[in-house]
């Protein structure tokens, strides 16, 4: 086994520079990370790009298990969590709901990517 490389002393001269202003505060950084967690399940990703594709723009909650062979209550599930982190409304028809993207959300998601 190698040993690692001895590190050489810092000089006397060293200074640590400030690494800048952070471009989310706290409660921003807060906002966005249950945003992105919402978005790191490949069935969510999938629900969210059905949604996007459908021809009028909503889609009922009952068309939604065939293409993903989930469950209606795990599809149920991740609806809400979409829902939840702003990315889905939900409009009830009857006994029935109907999804559609939140306006404006996945321009927000690139916009928060291209600010950090």
């Amino acid at each position: 086994m190698n040993p690692l490389p001895a590190l050489a002393p810092a000089s006397a001269d060293a200074t640590c520079n400030p690494a800048g202003t952070p471009a989310l505060d706290a409660a921003q950084a807060k906002e966005q990370a249950s945003i992105f967690k919402a978005l790191a399940d490949p069935n969510r990703l999938r629900l969210l790009s059905i949604i996007k594709a459908a021809p009028a723009g909503t889609v009922c909650v009952c068309d939604l298990t065939d293409p993903l062979n989930l469950t209606q209550p795990t599809v149920s599930h991740h609806l809400k969590v979409l829902l939840d982190a702003g990315l889905l409304q939900r409009e009830k028809r009857g006994i029935w709901a109907y999804f559609s993207l939140t306006p404006g959300a996945l321009d927000h998601i690139a916009g928060s990517l291209a600010r950090l």
